[in-house]
């Protein structure tokens, strides 16, 4: 049958209902089609979960799979998944209050897939689980710290909340990835104890500083004191010093002479020779106008004139 004998009446007027009613079927059978296609796609990140009636029959990986008209297949996202939890609270064990905010990345075991699929999720998301999980770990985490141990070890909380939620969100079949904590904060009364306290060991070590910094500059002062002391001392020792040194060559000299005079008489009678003609040649000529009893007689020297009357 032709295209125009099927959709024309007489062979010159158009039939349009038959041509509706054939593009109706064309529809419906591109419908059942699709419905029954047996070629499926897993995407990347994710597994196929194939159920009959709603019991799970087998997983897919990655990739085409053939599933029959009766089979269903869920797509399953292992991917990396984020729960966020906002203001989780908890107790420190000297009962402050404290809250947190993290973020939890988390993403489903493959070998678990069947298992959370049939009791907790049909496509990953393990969100709420995940939420009341933290919470319970954090209580239970803070519980073990002070409030004073809850900032200065961040580390190790966070290291111990880490540990305890993937304990605790294994039973859910999720592995932990990762945990970001944010924003701890206290009661604001506990806050401003730890402002004041705060403020008051930054006073108390300026005040050390300052008294590090006199004690220094006293110590300063008193070494050059010292050490000018220890210079006058020494210029003092070595003037001394040297005036014995003068005092004992001198001394050692007068008792060369002494030792000298005394072997060689000699030597004596000479140097009272010597002192008679010193005074001698600075005599002026003038006798002494008394004598005493036990004084020299004065010598006088007579004139050849003198002499001459004389004879």
């Amino acid at each position: 049958m032709s295209f125009a004998s099927r959709y024309s009446k007489d062979g010159v007027t158009f039939n349009h209902v038959a041509l509706m009613r054939d593009g109706l079927i064309g529809v419906v059978m591109l419908f059942i089609l699709a419905s029954f296609w047996p070629l499926r796609t897993v995407p990347t990140g994710s597994r196929g979960v194939i159920t009959v009636g709603g019991a799970i029959r087998s997983l897919q990986g990655e990739g085409f799979t053939l599933i029959a008209p009766w089979q269903k297949m869920e797509v399953f996202s292992i991917r990396a998944e984020q729960a966020d939890i906002e203001n989780a609270e908890g107790s420190t064990s000297d009962t402050q209050p404290v809250k947190v905010s993290m973020t939890v990345r988390y993403s489903i075991a493959p070998d678990r897939v069947t298992e959370v699929y049939e009791k907790y999720s049909h496509d990953g998301n393990l969100s709420n689980y995940v939420q009341t999980a933290t919470q319970e770990v954090f209580k239970a985490v803070t519980a073990r710290y002070s409030a004073p141990d809850l900032i200065s070890q961040r580390a190790a909380v966070s290291s111990d909340i880490t540990s305890a939620l993937r304990t605790k969100l294994a039973t859910y079949g999720a592995q932990v990835i990762s945990i970001d904590m944010r924003n701890f904060s206290f009661s604001e009364s506990y806050m401003r104890a730890i402002n004041d306290k705060v403020t008051q060991e930054q006073l108390r070590l300026a005040a050390e500083n300052k008294l590090k910094t006199v004690e220094a500059e006293q110590k300063q002062k008193v070494a050059i004191a010292e050490a000018e002391a220890n210079a006058v001392k020494a210029t003092a020792d070595g003037d001394a010093y040297a005036k014995i040194k003068v005092a004992t060559a001198e001394a050692q000299s007068l008792q060369v002479q002494n030792d000298a005079l005394a072997k060689n008489k000699d030597v004596l009678e000479l140097r009272r020779i010597e002192v008679e003609l010193t005074k001698a040649q600075r005599w002026n000529g003038a006798l002494p106008t008394s004598v005493y009893g036990s004084a020299p007689i004065p010598f006088m020297n007579v004139g050849s004139g003198a002499g001459t009357a004389t004879k």
